[in-house]
């Protein structure tokens, strides 16, 4: 026998039962972890496509929020700007009636005023003019016309009257 030929044929069969024993090995050990590897990666990567797509949603629901408290934001100015004219036409009238209404009563006032002087007024020279006739009257009128005066008057009452 050729111990060079067994040699080799050894060596081949070595190689053999090597190889043989690394694929045992790969598909017993080594192909599990890494499926099992491989499905963890792809279990994370779901994962993290769900988190993105609720973050996604999240950031549609955010912004319509964002739009809503902008239109209301808006409503509530528009709605503020519309009492605050309201309210400024209300106090404008408000004033506008006190100022009106103030205008009425001095108007009456100085017609009381004015009623007041006229009528002070006529008293004083009614009083004046009584005056005037009464010292007018005593230097026209002496003792004799007086007696005549009298007693024409005396003469004019009916006889019956007493």
């Amino acid at each position: 026998m050729n111990y060079e030929q067994i040699a080799i044929w050894s060596n081949v069969a070595c190689a053999l039962i090597f190889y043989v024993v690394i694929v045992w090995m790969w598909i017993k050990f080594a192909q599990p972890a890494v499926l099992a590897a491989q499905a963890n990666t792809n279990k994370q990567l779901a994962e993290t496509e769900r988190h993105r797509d609720e973050a996604k949603a999240s950031l549609d629901v955010l912004r319509a929020e964002i739009e809503g408290a902008a239109r209301d934001a808006a409503a509530i100015r528009a709605r503020a700007a519309e009492f605050a004219e309201h309210e400024r036409e209300a106090a404008l009238a408000e004033a506008r009636a006190a100022g009106e209404r103030g205008l009425r009563n001095a108007a009456g006032e100085l017609e009381r005023a004015r009623e007041a002087a006229r009528e002070s007024l006529r008293t004083e020279l009614l009083e004046k003019a009584l005056d005037l006739a009464k010292s007018d009257a005593t230097a026209r009128v002496d003792a004799g016309l007086n007696a005549r005066l009298v007693g024409d008057f005396v003469a004019s009452i009916p006889k019956g009257a007493n």
